[in-house]
């Protein structure tokens, strides 16, 4: 098959050519035209995958739950994941704040120019005030009361209450797994039949994936520029330091921490990982969602690492849920920057104390774009620092947002790895299958199912 064909150039070509048209038509002024005839089909395609998201966690835990064949083994390979979770977090926020302190990227800001992005974004940060707000109001244990749901329906209709999601899902599996092997069976078959429906309709989905970058990128470049093509470029000129201090802290998790946990938990080499997650790198980087991504990402993850059905439909899920390295890294170097602005500081014991509060902040944010926004006006407003602040980083937000949730979705593959091999289910392909699905007539290109049958595990 020539080059060009094979899905993932095909979503690199994509991505390039529709950020080349969104500077173009921020140019040229057609941002009207880009938001009538473009974006439509960006968020078509997002939709798509928002829409088999939640069938996909529920039936995949579920399915992954029954197939660890007891709780001994599943108490094992959830502890390993959180584990994992939680240290890659702890190191991920540490990391932004060694370059934020090293660099100080919050003395470079002008004042007159603080003085006009506070108010150009002044509705944005008051929107975000509310949301946090009403955040703070709840009881310190109001989180963990949030993860229970008094009707699973409601929340299946919503994909920010992904964590309901994941909590009904282990309940049920868990369930399956204490009621005789005979009377479970048929039901956790009808489970794994909607896992392998939801991965066949993913597939399918993902031959969009090429069309739906490009235009994602456009609207991206043109609601960014809004008025003119030198707004983007005044911000991004006078925020280039925070900007690079986030980038550095993200490059230095992706190329040097996790290929650094990868060599000690698992044999797999560095590139091997890289070639096979890349197609979802490069569908979070272009929809900022971990949870769009998903789908996407348990299927490199299988096809590609090796990773077994079993481990990756429980630790990528949950990791969508809870795993947010790179958010929070951001908040760390955001928190630091608009105090360095402001001029409020904050000593090593508050910093270590912000390392705390974001590694427990992020596990609870919602797996959709710049939903850290929302959770940094908490971070703000715990160590004294003004939330209107936030209005510096805002016209930013978008690219750095990409950028992250990319770092997420590697994080979370890493993490799927490390736990498959240590539970002896890692088993990497000779060859990775990197370009996923055949764009000409939608089969996996091993030509085998995207999901193997675990029916014979129950009882």
């Amino acid at each position: 098959m020539p080059w060009y064909r094979k899905l993932h150039w095909q979503i690199i070509i994509g991505l390039v050519l529709g950020l080349a048209f969104g500077v173009v038509a921020a140019v040229n002024g057609w941002n009207q035209f880009t938001a009538d005839w473009v974006a439509p089909f960006g968020t078509i395609f997002l939709n798509l995958l928002k829409l088999v998201a939640v069938p996909l966690v529920l039936a995949s835990l579920v399915a992954g739950v029954t197939s660890l064949s007891d709780l001994q083994k599943l108490s094992r390979i959830g502890g390993k994941t959180i584990a994992l979770y939680l240290g890659t977090t702890a190191i991920a926020i540490t990391v932004g704040l060694v370059y934020v302190n090293a660099m100080r990227p919050g003395e470079q800001i002008p004042e007159k120019l603080r003085n006009r992005l506070e108010a150009t974004y002044q509705e944005n940060v008051e929107k975000g005030q509310g949301l946090a707000e009403t955040a703070q109001e709840r009881g310190p244990l109001q989180p963990l009361v949030d993860v229970v749901p008094s009707n699973f329906f409601n929340s299946a209709t919503d994909n920010s209450n992904m964590l309901q999601i994941v909590f009904v899902a282990i309940f049920v599996g868990i369930g399956l797994l204490l009621i005789p092997g005979k009377k479970a069976e048929p039901l956790i078959r009808i489970f794994e039949s909607l896992n392998d429906l939801v991965i066949k309709l993913v597939e399918i989905v993902m031959l969009m994936a090429p069309l739906g970058v490009f235009a994602l990128l456009a609207d991206t470049i043109t609601s960014i520029t809004a008025e003119s093509a030198g707004q983007i470029l005044e911000l991004l000129g006078a925020l280039a330091y925070y900007c690079l201090a986030v980038v550095l802290g993200l490059a230095t998790m992706v190329f040097v921490v996790y290929p650094a946990l990868l060599k000690s938990f698992t044999n797999m080499s560095v590139g091997t990982f890289f070639r096979g997650i890349a197609p979802a790198q490069l569908v979070a980087f272009s929809t900022s969602s971990s949870g769009a991504t998903l789908p996407v990402t348990m299927d490199c993850a299988e096809k590609n690492l090796g990773v077994s059905e079993e481990v990756s439909s429980f630790a990528l899920p949950l990791g969508a849920t809870i795993n947010m390295d790179g958010t929070a890294l951001y908040q760390g170097v955001a928190a630091l920057f608009i105090g360095q602005v402001l001029n409020v500081g904050l000593s090593l014991g508050e910093q270590i104390e912000l390392v705390t509060l974001v590694v427990l902040i992020s596990i609870g944010t919602a797996a959709v774009p710049s939903a850290g926004i929302v959770m940094l006006v908490i971070v703000l407003e715990n160590f004294g620092i003004p939330a209107a602040g936030i209005a510096l980083i805002v016209g930013v937000d978008r690219p750095l947002d990409m950028l992250r949730t990319t770092n997420n979705i590697t994080g979370d593959a890493m993490v799927a790895s490390a736990v498959a091999s240590s539970e002896d289910e890692l088993h990497i392909p000779e060859s990775p299958q990197t370009e996923g699905v055949n764009v000409e007539d939608g089969q996996p290109e091993d030509g085998q199912p995207a999901s193997r049958d675990r029916a014979e595990q129950v009882g």
